[in-house]
């Protein structure tokens, strides 16, 4: 099982869960931050992290978010890793409780 980045992260982006990866599995997007499946190890340790309460077992991802699973592996191919903490995008708070982010999702 590994876990996954939901909906809740689009174009806010806080890299809190970054700082507490023991693997570096994070990969950065413009305004995304996905979970290389292959490299992630199940630690639970981004889950208490993530400000946005984006993260998720996989088998815990919520119906309405099961299309992220894919995504997350699909976009860790392509991205490239984050292994530092960095400031959240300017108007991350703006964004944090919004629904229905996965159109402004930039690849």
């Amino acid at each position: 099982m590994t876990y996954v980045v939901t909906e809740s992260c689009i174009k806010c982006k806080y890299t809190d869960c970054v700082d507490v990866c023991p693997v570096d599995c994070f990969r950065e997007g413009p305004n995304f931050l996905v979970i290389d499946p292959d490299e992630c190890i199940d630690c639970t340790l981004c889950v208490a992290e993530c400000p946005a309460e984006a993260i998720f077992a996989e088998d815990d991802v919520p119906d309405d978010q099961q299309a992220f699973i894919a995504l997350n592996a699909e976009l860790a191919k392509n991205w490239k890793p984050i292994i530092e903490r960095k400031d959240p995008l300017p108007d991350a708070d703006d964004w944090l409780k919004a629904k229905g982010k996965l159109k402004h999702l930039e690849r």
